[in-house]
């Protein structure tokens, strides 16, 4: 009984897993481009210092390019 299991967890779980961290990294990316957007947002409205305009674009950048990353990294995994 524990080899049947253990064959069916062998065929099933890499078929679910695959999936699941495509579906991981697209939920990730949409989150930090969220947040590049929120953040882009606030610096565009350029009611803070200037000082904090340079490190909330740095953190924009950071949050964006992340997020693309990610979905370029779940469209890899989908190819494969």
């Amino acid at each position: 009984m524990l080899s049947l299991a253990k064959k069916f967890l062998g065929h099933v779980v890499p078929g679910v897993i695959r999936p699941i961290h495509i579906l991981w990294n697209q939920v990730i990316g949409f989150f930090f481009i969220v947040l590049a957007a929120i953040f882009a947002f606030r610096i565009i409205r350029g009611k803070e210092p200037p000082a904090m305009q340079l490190v909330g674009g740095a953190f924009v950048a950071l949050m964006a390019w992340y997020g693309i990353s990610s979905f370029w990294k779940a469209r890899k995994i989908s190819k494969s």
